[in-house]
Order: C-alpha cells, then sequence, then structure tokens
C-alpha cells in the first residue's frame, strides 16, 4: 500500500527537477525565470574586446525589448521607427542566424524619445511565443509556434494616454502554468487580463482603475507553503497582489505616489514596489508578500525616498537589494532592513535594468557601456566594455550564453566555461 505515495513522490520530485532543469537553461520572459534578473551562470567575462564575441546580428528596425529565450531559439520583437510595421524574430542562438521573421502592423504613436514601438520583451512557454504591440488604436497580443505558425490573435481595444502624460507602452507579457498575463494599466479602461496559452480566449479579467499609465511587468511568486501570486504594481493601487489562476484580488497598497516603471521584485519574505518621474525615483516600499486585503504604509518593512531607480528595476541577491538609479548612481541596501550599506556613482545614463550573474551585476548605459560590479556588501567595479552602439534594454542569459541588444545589433557572449 506504500508503493503509491512512493512513486507519486518520486514523479513530482523528477518534475520539479526538469521545471528547475529548464528554467535554468531559459530565459523565458523579461528579466528571465520569475522576473528576477539572477543567473548562475559562471565562466562569463566581466570585459572583452569585439573579437570576443561569439557572433553578431544586425537586427532590422529599432527595439527596446530584451531577448527571451528557450534551447537554441531566442525570440526578439522590433519595429520600424517612422512606420507601422512591428517585427518578431526567431534567431538561432548557436550562431545568430535569423530562423524566420514575422510582420504585424500596428499605427505609429506619441512616446518618449527614450520609448520604442517595440519595447515589450516577448514571452514563451517552450511551445509558443507570446508578443504585445500597442498604439492608440489597439493593444495587440499574438502567439506564435516556434515554427512561426500564428496560432491566434487579441485585441485589447486601445491605449489610451493622457495628454502631456505621453510616453508609449512599456509592459511585457509573462506566462503563468496555461496562462499569458498582461497587465494593460493604462490612462483608459485598464486591466490585469489572462488570455488561455492555447487559444488566447479571456480566462480571468481583473479592472483597474489608475492615476497614470503604468509601464511595470509583473511577476508571479511561486514558493512552498504559499499559493501563487501575483504582484503588479501601478499608480492608483500602488502595490497589488492577485491570485493568477483566478484574478481574484488578494491585497493592494495605495502608497506609490508617481508612475510605475520599474517592475516588482520579491526580496526574502518582501516585496518591493518603485515609482517615480522626471527621470528619478520618488517612493520605494516593502511589503510582506503573504500580505492580506488593504495594506497601507504602516504595513511596510521598509520605505526609502532617495536614491531610487526610475526606469530600472531593481534586484535583489542574497541579503542584498541593489538599485541600480537612471543617472548612474548605484546603491547596496540591506533588503530585509533597507538599512545602506554603500552608494558609488558609476557615470552613464540608464534604461535597462541590472541582471546579476553568478554574484556579479551588468548593467547597459544609454550609450552602450556595458557595466560590471560585484553583487557584495562592498564596491568593486570589475570592468567596462563599449558595445560601440546605444542600448535600452536588459540583458538576457541562457544555456552559457549572454545576449545584449543595441540599438542596430544583437551582441553574443559565450561563457568560457
Amino acid at each position: 500500500m506504500t508503493r503509491l505515495p512512493l512513486f507519486a513522490t518520486y514523479c513530482l520530485a523528477v518534475c520539479h527537477l526538469l521545471c528547475d532543469t529548464a528554467l535554468a537553461d531559459n530565459w523565458p520572459r523579461f528579466r528571465g525565470p520569475g522576473g528576477a534578473g539572477i543567473s548562475d551562470q559562471k565562466g562569463l567575462s566581466v570585459a572583452w574586446s569585439d573579437d570576443d564575441y561569439a557572433w553578431k546580428t544586425k537586427l532590422p528596425g529599432l527595439g527596446h525589448s530584451s531577448p527571451c529565450v528557450w534551447g537554441d531559439h531566442l525570440f526578439l520583437t522590433s519595429a520600424e521607427a517612422e512606420g507601422n510595421k512591428r517585427m518578431l524574430l526567431d534567431i538561432d542562438t548557436q550562431n545568430g542566424e535569423v530562423r524566420w521573421s514575422r510582420a504585424t502592423t500596428s499605427k505609429t504613436h506619441p512616446k518618449h524619445n527614450l520609448n520604442s514601438y517595440a519595447s515589450a520583451t516577448p514571452a514563451t512557454d517552450g511551445k509558443h511565443v507570446f508578443v504585445l504591440f500597442a498604439s492608440d488604436e489597439q493593444v495587440l497580443v499574438l502567439a506564435y509556434d516556434f515554427e512561426g505558425n500564428k496560432t491566434w490573435e487579441r485585441d485589447l481595444g486601445p491605449f489610451h494616454q493622457t495628454a502631456g502624460q505621453v510616453h508609449g507602452c512599456g509592459t511585457s507579457p509573462i506566462v503563468f502554468e496555461d496562462l499569458v498575463i498582461v497587465a494593460n494599466q493604462q490612462d483608459g479602461p485598464a486591466s490585469i487580463i489572462a488570455l488561455d496559452a492555447g487559444t488566447g480566449k479571456t480566462r480571468w479579467q481583473n479592472d483597474r482603475k489608475l492615476r497614470s499609465t503604468a509601464h511595470s511587468t509583473p511577476l508571479v511568486l511561486q514558493r512552498a507553503g504559499l499559493p501563487p501570486r501575483l504582484f503588479a504594481t501601478n499608480t492608483g493601487d500602488g502595490f497589488l497582489s492577485l491570485d493568477p489562476r483566478t484574478g481574484a484580488q488578494l491585497s493592494r497598497a495605495d502608497v506609490l505616489s508617481a508612475r510605475c516603471v520599474g517592475s516588482p521584485v520579491i526580496a526574502g519574505d518582501l516585496v518591493l514596489a518603485t515609482s517615480g518621474g522626471g527621470g528619478r525615483g520618488r517612493d520605494l516600499i516593502a511589503l510582506p508578500v503573504d500580505g492580506r486585503d488593504e495594506l497601507t504604509q504602516a504595513d511596510a518593512a521598509w520605505t526609502r525616498d532617495r536614491n531610487l531607480p526610475y526606469v530600472p528595476t531593481p534586484i535583489a541577491f542574497g541579503d542584498h537589494l541593489f538599485l541600480w538609479g537612471d543617472n548612474g548612481v548605484v546603491t547596496c541596501l540591506q533588503s530585509k532592513t533597507g538599512d545602506e550599506i554603500w552608494t558609488e556613482r558609476i557615470g552613464g545614463n540608464y534604461s535597462g535594468s541590472p541582471v546579476c550573474v553568478d554574484g556579479k551585476l551588468y548593467c547597459v548605459a544609454q550609450d552602450g557601456t556595458v557595466v560590471v560590479i560585484a553583487a557584495a556588501s562592498e564596491y568593486k567595479l570589475l570592468g567596462k566594455t563599449e558595445l560601440s552602439e546605444g542600448c535600452h534594454s536588459t540583458p538576457a542569459i541562457a544555456d552559457g550564453r549572454m545576449f545584449i541588444r543595441g540599438f542596430e545589433t544583437l551582441f553574443c557572449l559565450q561563457s568560457q566555461d
């Protein structure tokens, strides 16, 4: 009578092992597995020359989306800088060759000069890839299989922006189980919506009321002993927690005063959210991941209002939280308490977010300077490399390689291990 439970336990353990291995080898969404921006890949250089790239591929159009990677498939979006053409590319990670490209149309619209018409990073479940393009007329979500066949398309309605607050779209879709989740958080009718990954049909929709468009990308926390939780941020709810399977609200906290561009971050038992404006961050709040109902500032473990990023997303590694500011000021905090450990002015301006690779932080400045520092309690600059072109995107790491998307080129750096 005991053999069936033991066998079931073995199967469950194998399933978890396979899932963990798949996530380690892949980079399925913006900022990688779980939206954490962390890879344990060893052997990547901290400084390099142009001859050290495994390959470089010239890209059509312009876009600031980051790559998502599954196996030897790298997916990337791009767009005509001033036209209506929007593109999805499938690039072979082994050699940089474009396997296929698929195009759709989406009207031009007002946007910030640091934004693009292809800023949403694709997401994949290992079978399909999901992309998002937005305009004043439509928020368009499309699904393709790995052969480039379009499996479905959804128009979620217009993307509204308040006059004088025109930035364009910046959020990216994510995948949870058999759902594609989109934070359609805009100045018009706003919602967080879950679409069936196989059909594109709406599985649930949670309507929201915002004070300004949000550009952050949600994440789902999956942890033993806790039901899964979807975390999103905006100016209106500030901090929001939903059941990702049903869309039911678990908690909210109207605690952010400005626009949400950086995405939420998990640091131990805390979820952190930022907001800002005018090129600088204004608020950071750390709330319990298992919070319920209506939360306030009083529920926060800690808050901070100085040396904060606006566009780049913070990153948590070990006991530390790193804030990489738009203006090149980097701060290391104790993640549990918010106590400041060090602050350094590295220089440069940043639109992409840092990633942590084998205990080292990589971030790319707008002018294409790749800066690498130690993710440690003491500041240490490890290296700098020039891409020779601008960059507003976040690196991706998968299967022994780092991929950096510049304005014109996709760069591949191979691990030396």
